[in-house]
Parts: C-alpha cells; sequence; structure tokens
C-alpha cells in the first residue's frame, strides 16, 4: 500500500521548489464556525500564511485520501458538507478506508503534516484535559500527540474551557515543550494570560525554528507547543470570559453532553452569551497564529 496521500497543486509546488509550508487544521472549518463564516475565515487564514511568505496546506480526508491543502472549490465542499467526521489519531485510518470526509483536529493534522514533511502548524487552540477530568478522564489526544510528533505547533494556548494548571502538568509530564512567545504568562485562548506562569519564553520567530532544529538534532521525539497571546486589541479578558466558561460548563453538564461533543457545544453556547464577541476573538488568534507560523516555517527553510 502507498500512503494515500494528495498534494494540492500549490502545495506540491511549494514542496518542488522549497517553499516554506505551513499545515492548517479543517476542523475550525467543519465544527468551529457556520456557513459561510467558516469559508471565509479559512480564506483569510490561507492569505494571511501567503502574505508572510509561506504556502498554507489545510488538511482534511476526503474521498479516502488525505488532502494536504485545498483548492477554493474543495474548501467551499467542506465548508458546506454535512455528516464530517471529527478525526483524531484514533479515527483516521478507518475514515480513510471507508471512504469518509473527515476534519481533522490538532493530533490528526499533526500525523498528516508530518507525513507530508510539513513541520509547522497553525491553529486556533489545542485540547487539554478537561475539567472533571479526575472522574472522566476526558484528555485530548492532543496532548500526547505533542509527545510523539515532530511538528511545531503554534495556538493561543490550549482552549479557556479546560483545565489548564493540569493540561500544563500533563505536557511536561511528557517532555513538551511549552513556550510563550513574547511574554512569560501563558496565553488563554480569548484572553492573553491564564495566570499560569509558561515554562518556557521565546521572542522571537528565529529562536523557535532553532529550537526545532536542535530538538532534531538530539533526536529527541515529539514537537513543540508555541503558545501565542491574541492581540491586544482582540482579547477578552480573563475577568470577563470566565464567568461566562463557567455558566456554558455548567449547562453541558446539565445536558448530559461528553467526549467530542463537550468542546463544539461550550465553543457555541460561549458564542452566543458573549453576543457573538468570541467568535471575533477567535479569528483574529486564528489569524495572528498563522502569520507567527509562516514566519518560523520561513525562519526554518533559511538555511
Amino acid at each position: 500500500m502507498t500512503l494515500p496521500l494528495v498534494h494540492a497543486p500549490a502545495v506540491a509546488e511549494g514542496q518542488r521548489t522549497g517553499r516554506p509550508i505551513v499545515a492548517l487544521e479543517s476542523t475550525i472549518i467543519t465544527h468551529g464556525m457556520p456557513w459561510p463564516q467558516n469559508v471565509e475565515t479559512a480564506r483569510a487564514v490561507e492569505a494571511a500564511v501567503r502574505a508572510a511568505g509561506a504556502v498554507p496546506a489545510t488538511i482534511a480526508v476526503m474521498g479516502g485520501r488525505i488532502h494536504i491543502g485545498l483548492t477554493d472549490a474543495e474548501l467551499t465542499t467542506l465548508g458546506q458538507a454535512t455528516s464530517v467526521l471529527k478525526l483524531s489519531r484514533a479515527d483516521l485510518a478507518v475514515c480513510l478506508t471507508t471512504g469518509g470526509v473527515g476534519a481533522t483536529t490538532v493530533a490528526a493534522t499533526m500525523i498528516c503534516a508530518h507525513l507530508a514533511g510539513i513541520s509547522v502548524f497553525a491553529t486556533g487552540g489545542i485540547g487539554g484535559v478537561h475539567r472533571g477530568a479526575d472522574t472522566s478522564f476526558d484528555i485530548s489526544a492532543d496532548l500526547l500527540e505533542l509527545a510523539a510528533t515532530p511538528v511545531t505547533v503554534v495556538a493561543a494556548g490550549a482552549k479557556a474551557i479546560l483545565d489548564l494548571p493540569k493540561t500544563l502538568e500533563v505536557l511536561e509530564t511528557h517532555g513538551v515543550p511549552v513556550i510563550a512567545y513574547g511574554q512569560d504568562d501563558l496565553p488563554a485562548f480569548w484572553s492573553r494570560t491564564s495566570g499560569l506562569r509558561a515554562p518556557l519564553r521565546l521572542d522571537t520567530a528565529t529562536e523557535i525554528a532553532a529550537s526545532h532544529r536542535m530538538r532534531g538534532l538530539l533526536g529527541l521525539p515529539g514537537g513543540q507547543l508555541v503558545t501565542n497571546p491574541i492581540p491586544v486589541e482582540h482579547e477578552i479578558p480573563r475577568a470577563i470570559i470566565q464567568p461566562v466558561i463557567e455558566t456554558a460548563l455548567a449547562e453541558a453538564a446539565a445536558q448530559g453532553i461528553s467526549a467530542k461533543a463537550v468542546t463544539p457545544f461550550l465553543l457555541q453556547r460561549i458564542f452566543e452569551l458573549t453576543e457573538g464577541r468570541s467568535l471575533a476573538a477567535n479569528i483574529a488568534l486564528v489569524l495572528n497564529n498563522a502569520r507567527l507560523a509562516a514566519a518560523i516555517a520561513v525562519a526554518l527553510a533559511t538555511p
């Protein structure tokens, strides 16, 4: 068997000519935003990567193949698709063998990016340890993927709906470098600070690229997590967003929502409770992460 990879023309040409490439996930398109804002945002994120000097490669599973980069028509089709599977490490192979349509989470995007030889990936926020995990054992596969797959992931921290101290502890236990970009505090998705000090800090894309190279030289497994704070003008401070998160969490618990359904439900309720402000912040932070990821990819491509 051969790897079921299909490269979009722009990505194939970029790899042929040695251009920097940034992987992008597709779950944000299918499970994170409504149509048509999902596709508009995806196009804006891809444009931000291009403007920063790199080639965007949005990753998804369609027709039994892993698409490394989507054409505009494929992006539109995915954005309007229904019953799209949310793929992590456990689901990827089955979706491919059954010919389903699947959107890649952080973990699955890392796997696919590594298979395609892409070293940098931009997302919104990673998954982590859910609140109440001491009884539910609900911990995202994203954390173990960061410990296993050598891709640098740029995110605005872990999603603020999670148990951030426990998420940080799991990452530290598995030897994942958690790097705050340009500040000492760990950002918390919509907010620039979580109240937690980041284990590591780097201030330039060049330093982050050098760290990625050094990990490869040392033979260390896994990737590194770069936590990039949301721009000040788009931030929702912790004091404002935290009560909203608590309300959404209580509603999810009362309705018995669990497993993969939790995050989409919480994000939708937070969107409603903030009257759309959370979505605007989400879009801003994804664009910000795409620009930093592109700068890191450019630095990695520079001899």
